[in-house]
Order: structure tokens, then C-alpha cells, then sequence
């Protein structure tokens, strides 16, 4: 083979790439080596890795099934992109949370749990069943009856039996915790249904249900609720479903209970609309099921013991506990599973998150955690040639445990992999063998590359990341002085032991220590309920692709309402989603066509050329803009537009004014949700909580996401809340936030149960000065102290 074909073999190869905000960027990528792409927030390094790289490389290898089966896979369509040669099979490794389903936990997420099953069915004493008598997840059921079936031209009847043993709790269904209703909350016993006695969201006696509720016949609707006989009483509340007719039309009658725990308790908290996660935590009360202690197993699954541990025991061990515990089993019989058992555990523990149990719920990971849980498939793998894609895998990780992390991205890399890293922290960029550097702006000032080349390069390149990478924040010469306290008092949550802690109030706090020491059990978990606290995370803003900034943040009814005053018509008419929208596309700016196995294709609406409303709305101006010119405006555009002038708005432009003090004004008004990071979530968040009344703020990783440069412009941000008379509260890692605090509280000395104590509290220079814990080891290194 000549050499000029080895060195094209050797490049992913981009051409015309213009996915999102991407400007037709050409690039050659080097195979198997480690390439870090930076560029502030939003410049299109995600666009790039994996709108582009990632995305092709996936939708490739699903085209290599048979249409029957890509007809069961997720449809990818091809990236706006012209060339891309070279791909390998590209492995993602983002921080999307796992899926927060009830009885999902990290052992059902990983193989870990699986494996154990299998362990318990082959030693476990006494023998209970197969590996499903052990699982959580699968009841135990038994029938028995007749089947009729054609046997050479005869009908045969045969009686059938079947049972499944499964270990889930009969209690309390697999999920560990039961529910209690205060029925008081439920319905006000002194009015009839006709008088609108059910406080239930979605219940109006107008609605459907109000329908079937007053015309079942099985109580009177004009009835007070406190002059149900036992029985009406019973039927109202706990009623399994039941076919009834109502106005000649068949509908089914649920009891008020058993419907809201289909509708309501069987999904995430997280993913409630917030009116209905409020109903449901002022009105259900969860506690451990008593019957099997919170285990989620039946009985039988855990009278089943190795050595005296039942499977409940080995779930809530600490994952470096069972790591041990599992090298210790010999088993000539089970040995190959021990050892690929032994195996999961332990990358568990070199990963950094030994101090995990498998019993933890997958939804309480934090974005960091959850990537690094699915890292551990990977680790073990044979696999080589391969691509692994990283969305910044330092996030949550405490400096003293980014190094671990390098060491595990280098040893992908030297296995013979291209391992593709969106990163900002100084010290993964320098380990890089090749840097991608995007910008120079964000949104459509950015999607250009700065520069590309080694780390070195990089330094004297005069790009924002090369100006900013060896930059260092300095100690602040005075700190503020706390106005009050926040007391805790007896912190038991998760690894917590018994922690006292007093924290100040009117300053900026910093809540830090190594991953799993204990942050987030004790500002998210022990803050007693009604403090008045604002918790700002980066859970994932719940909106199909028609929410954007504009209706998330309210932003829209002001603007509205001003279009309509100054037409004279409806409001509704300014809306894609009400009586404005293109009757076309419904709204949505484009036609989708669904071509079954193959990926669906959105062509912009030929009625409304993707402006999303009807032609006649668009007649309509307000300072010589139509309201889809106005939903095309970055922030920054558009607070200055609604400041001045016939277009002067001052509530809208008060919402613009904090989206740009949280660093999102290249944001467009109408980009959809759906499209946005972590981290711009997050400061989404925060600009529509800084309208608040609330005085204290909870931050959880603020830095997520953004870039050395941007990471001033924060700090900035935070300074700016706290004098004008909030108290900030932040659970973070960056040292230069740390530098930049009043106060410091540091969690550790170690992760899981070798954490859980206050290690220091203080102001950092102390801290810097002591270097008495190993975050005050990092921040002295960091501020050259």
C-alpha cells in the first residue's frame, strides 16, 4: 500500500460541515490519538462531535441492519454536512441523565446486577429459583387453565398450569418506598362533586373527568363528600377500573387513588409539570416499605445468603466493599462470572465511583456520575480501532480526581482508539496529542475553527482559549461578612455523619470535596424545607422542539401583549402554538414526513417558509418588526430593541437583561429547548429564578459548560447576587470559584463512607495557608501559593 493512502486512512476527514451554527467547517482529524475540542460555550463543539462526527458514524452502522429491524431503531437523519470519509464505529459517552424510572438503579443500569443474580441461583442457600427469583422487577405469578388447539384436524383441549417465582416485594411493587395520601388534600369533604370538591390537577368536574366522576352512578354528585356512606366513600378513593356508560358512551371509572398512581406516581418527579409536583409533594408522603425494608425484594429473595450476605445485603454494600467481598468467592463452578463480576466492580472503583451502593437510584446521579457509570462497559473492551466520543468528563470531578480520569482517556487511546474530548478544563486540554479550537463567539458569532494543532501551539495561537489557558484566579484580599446563618443540625442523608455545619448567609459560600464526599446530601438533601432556598440544577428543561428561551421564560406574554395592543387584535394571534399558527405546518415552520425505517425528513413549510405563522399575523408590526423577525433576534439584539422606542417593553426587557447577565445573549429567542447543554440549562434556569423573591440561591456545578473565559463573566454574575442582598450557595469543583469565595466548606476526607464530615470550614486563604485537606492541597498548587 503507498504511503499516500496510509496517511488518508489515517484522518476522519470533515467537509462542509453545517450542522447547528457551523459554517461550513473543513477539518482532518488524526486516528488514534486524543483529540480535545474547545471554544467558549456555544461555539459549535458539540455540533461538530456529535451532530456531525458521531452522528453519521451511528446512522452508517444502523443502515448495515436488515429494514425489519432498523424499523424497531431510532431514526437519524444525515448531518448537513457535504464529505466524511474515514469514520470508525464512534461509541458516545455523554452526560444525558439515565433514565430516572422508580426501579431503576445502578446495578440495573450496569451488567453488576444481572451478574449477581446469576451468582445468588447457582450458590445462594437455600435455593430459591432462577435468576428472575432474585430481580426486583419481576413478580411472582401463577394460573392455571384450559387451551384449545387444532391437532390434526381434531380440536384438543388441555389443561395448562405455569407459575414465574420473581423477587419482586408484593408490597410495595419493586420500588422500595410506599405512598400515603392525606386525603384532606384530595378534596374538600365539605362540598359535593358538583361543587368542585376534588383539588386534583386535570380533575374539573367541566373535563372528561368531571364526565365520568358525576355520571357513574356510583355516588350522588350533590352530595357533600362527608355524607358518603363507607361504601360510596371506598368506591371514590380506591375503586379498581371499571367499564361504565355514560351518555351512550363506554368510558372507564377509576378510583381519585389508583388514578393518580398510574398517571402521576408512575413517572420521575423530576419530569412533572411544576403545578402537579407541587400537588403531588403537598399531598403523597413516601416512606420505606415496611415490608421489605426499602429493599424492593420479597422475602424469599432475601432468606437466599452467600456467606451470610443475602443479594439486599451486596446491593446496599459500598461498590468498593462488594468488589472485595466478590474476590474473595471461590467457586470453581461460577468462576468465569466471578471474574467478570470482580471485573465491573472494580472499574467502578477506578473510575472513582467506588463509594456508590447498586441499590442507589439511577436518577439521583448527577451528570457527571451517569457518564461515568456508562463508561465502565468500555473499559474491559476488546474492542479496538474504535471511536470514543467524551462530552467533558471532569464535570463534578474534584481536581485531585481528574487526574484518574486522564489516565483512563489515555488508556482508551492506547489501546489503539481515536478518543474525541469536548472539554474546558485546563488540565485535560494539556494531555491532548491534537487541539480543535472553535469560536471565536458563541451561537452565530462562533462555528469557525480558531485553530487546530498541538497544546503548545495553542498557548501562543492568541485565541480566547489560548489567551485564558494558563490563566489563574488570586484570593480575594478582604471577604464579605456574613448578615446570618443557615443552621443544619444532625446531617444523616446518604454518607453524612451527624454534621453540624452553620452556613453563612449574605456571602458567597462554596460547598466542595472530592466526588461522593457528601455536597450534595448536605445542601440538597439537609436544608430544612421551607428555608427559602432556590435550587438552580442542570436537569434537563422538560419541552417538546416548539419551547424555546421565549416561552420558558415568560418572556413572550409581554411581548404579546404588546403586539396586541399595538394592532388592536388577540394576543392568541401571536402564538405558533395557538390561533397564529400556520395552518400548514401547525406551527412547527416545518413538514414532517415519516418514512418508517428509514429517517424522517423535515423540509421547511412552503405556506409559511419556516417563519412558523400565518401569513396575516405577519402583517402585524411593533417598532417595524413582525413577530417572527422577533423570535429570530439573539438576546442581545433584542434587549436593545425592546428598550427604546414604540417597542419599549420594560418586563420583557427586564427577562433579556438577567439572560444576558447569566452569559446566554447570543441565544436566538426561538431556539428550541431541546438543542440547548447542561450548562446553558442551568443558566437558563438561573435567570428565570433571579426574578424571584427567594433570597438564597443553591448552584450545582455553574462552571458546567463554560469556558475559561466565561468562567470571569460567572463569577462576576454571583458577586452581583450577593450584593444586592441574596445569599449564594455553591457546590463546585473549579478552583477559581473556590479562590473567589468568602467562605469555603469542605466535605471529606474521602468518598462514600470514608467521607461525610466537615474536613474544614473557613475563608480560603486559611484553607490555601493549612493545606490540611487535599482541596486545600489543590488550591494552594492552583494559586501558586
Amino acid at each position: 500500500m503507498s504511503p499516500q493512502n496510509t496517511t488518508r486512512h489515517d484522518l476522519i476527514r470533515v467537509r462542509g460541515a453545517r450542522v447547528n451554527n457551523l459554517k461550513d467547517v473543513s477539518i482532518e482529524i488524526p486516528k488514534r490519538e486524543l483529540t480535545v475540542f474547545t471554544g467558549v460555550s456555544g461555539s459549535g463543539k458539540s455540533s461538530l462531535v456529535f451532530g456531525t462526527i458521531a452522528a453519521e458514524s451511528q446512522r452508517l452502522i444502523n443502515e448495515t441492519y436488515s429494514a425489519f429491524l432498523q424499523g424497531f431503531m431510532p431514526t437519524l437523519a444525515r448531518p448537513d454536512v457535504d464529505v466524511l470519509e474515514g469514520l470508525t464505529t464512534a461509541i458516545i459517552v455523554n452526560q444525558e441523565r439515565i433514565g430516572a424510572d422508580p426501579r431503576s438503579t445502578v446495578g440495573t443500569a450496569t451488567d453488576a446486577n444481572a451478574m449477581l443474580r446469576i451468582l445468588f441461583s447457582r450458590l445462594g442457600r437455600p435455593h430459591i429459583g432462577s435468576p428472575q427469583a432474585f430481580s426486583f422487577n419481576v413478580a411472582s405469578i401463577s394460573g392455571a387453565g384450559a387451551v384449545t388447539m387444532e391437532r390434526a384436524g381434531q380440536t384438543v383441549k388441555e389443561r395448562r398450569t405455569f407459575s414465574i417465582t420473581g423477587g419482586m416485594c408484593p408490597r410495595c411493587e419493586g420500588r422500595g418506598s410506599v405512598t400515603d395520601f392525606d386525603l384532606s388534600a384530595l378534596y374538600d369533604d365539605t362540598k359535593s362533586l358538583n361543587e368542585g370538591a376534588i383539588s386534583v390537577p386535570g380533575y374539573s368536574m367541566d373535563g372528561w373527568s368531571g364526565r365520568i366522576y358525576r355520571g357513574c352512578g356510583f355516588f350522588d354528585p350533590d352530595k357533600p363528600i362527608r355524607r358518603y356512606t363507607k361504601k360510596e366513600l371506598q368506591d371514590l378513593l380506591y375503586k379498581e377500573p371499571t367499564k361504565v356508560k355514560i351518555e351512550g358512551i363506554n368510558l372507564t371509572f377509576t378510583g381519585l387513588i389508583p388514578s393518580i398512581q398510574k398517571s402521576m406516581l408512575s413517572k420521575d418527579v423530576e419530569a412533572m409539570q411544576p403545578h402537579v409536583r407541587a400537588f403531588v409533594e403537598r399531598v403523597v408522603t413516601f416512606t420505606a416499605c415496611p415490608e421489605c425494608d426499602g429493599t424492593r425484594l420479597s422475602e424469599a429473595a432475601r432468606s437466599s445468603k452467600i456467606k451470610g450476605i443475602s443479594i439486599a445485603d451486596a446491593c446496599a454494600m459500598q461498590i468498593s466493599d462488594l468488589a472485595t467481598w466478590v474476590g474473595d468467592l471461590t467457586e470453581p463452578s461460577v468462576a468465569p462470572l466471578l471474574t467478570s463480576l470482580h471485573h465491573t466492580l472494580t472499574s467502578f472503583v477506578e473510575i472513582g465511583l467506588g463509594y456508590l451502593s447498586l441499590n442507589r437510584p439511577s436518577g439521583t446521579l448527577s451528570g457527571g456520575e451517569a457518564q461515568r457509570v456508562k463508561m465502565i462497559r468500555h473499559l474491559g473492551s476488546a474492542l479496538t480501532d474504535v471511536t470514543y466520543v467524551f462530552d467533558e468528563p471532569t464535570i463534578g470531578l474534584h481536581p485531585h480526581d481528574i487526574q484518574r480520569m486522564n489516565n483512563l482517556l489515555l488508556r482508551l487511546r492506547d489501546k489503539g482508539n481515536t478518543v474525541l474530548v469536548v472539554e474546558h478544563k485546563p488540565e485535560t486540554i494539556v494531555i491532548a496529542d491534537h487541539v480543535v479550537d472553535l469560536g471565536p463567539g458563541a451561537g452565530t458569532a462562533g462555528g469557525t475553527i480558531c485553530y487546530e494543532g498541538t497544546v503548545d501551539g495553542l498557548r501562543t495561537s492568541g485565541t480566547s482559549t489560548g489567551q485564558h489557558l494558563e490563566d489563574r484566579a488570586t484570593l480575594k484580599k478582604t471577604v464579605r461578612t456574613p448578615t446570618g446563618t443557615l443552621d443544619i443540625r444532625g446531617a444523616t442523608a446518604n454518607n453524612l455523619r451527624d454534621v453540624d455545619v452553620d452556613i453563612p448567609l449574605g456571602v458567597l459560600c462554596v460547598v466542595t470535596g472530592v466526588a461522593g464526599s457528601g455536597k450534595s446530601s448536605l445542601i440538597h438533601g439537609s436544608i430544612p424545607p421551607g428555608a427559602g432556598v432556590i435550587s438552580v440544577d442542570q436537569g434537563a428543561i422538560r419541552g417538546s422542539r416548539r419551547s424555546n428561551p421565549a416561552t420558558y421564560t415568560g418572556l413572550l406574554e409581554p411581548i404579546r401583549k404588546a403586539f396586541a395592543k399595538a394592532n388592536g387584535v388577540k394576543p392568541a394571534l401571536f402564538s405558533a402554538n395557538s390561533e397564529g399558527a400556520c395552518p400548514t405546518c401547525n406551527g412547527n415552520g416545518v413538514i414532517y414526513t415519516d418514512l418508517a425505517m428509514m429517517a424522517g425528513v423535515a423540509t421547511p413549510c412552503e405556506e409559511c417558509e419556516g417563519k412558523r405563522f400565518q401569513a396575516a399575523v405577519l402583517e402585524y408590526h411593533l417598532g417595524g418588526r413582525d413577530i417572527s423577525q422577533v423570535l429570530t433576534m439573539s438576546v442581545t439584539e433584542a434587549e436593545e430593541f425592546f428598550s427604546t422606542g414604540e417597542a419599549r417593553i420594560p418586563a420583557a426587557h427586564a427577562i433579556l437583561q438577567r439572560l444576558t447577565d447569566v452569559g446566554l445573549g447570543y441565544l436566538s429567542l426561538g431556539q428550541p429547548l431541546t438543542t440547548l447543554s447542561g450548562g446553558e440549562r442551568q443558566r437558563l434556569k438561573l435567570a428565570t429564578h433571579m426574578g424571584g423573591t427567594g433570597g438564597t440561591y443553591v448552584l450545582d456545578e455553574p462552571t458546567t459548560g463554560l469556558h475559561l473565559a466565561d468562567v470571569e463573566q460567572l463569577l462576576a454574575l454571583l458577586d452581583r447576587l450577593v450584593d444586592s442582598g441574596k445569599s449564594v450557595i455553591v457546590i463546585e469543583h473549579h478552583q477559581a470559584v473556590m479562590a473567589h469565595a468568602d467562605w469555603i466548606i469542605d466535605l471529606g476526607p474521602g468518598a462514600g463512607h470514608d467521607g461525610g464530615q466537615i474536613v474544614y470550614e473557613g475563608t480560603p486563604a486559611d484553607l490555601v495557608a493549612a493545606q490540611s485537606t487535599l482541596t486545600g492541597e489543590h488550591l494552594a498548587a492552583y494559586v501558586g501559593s
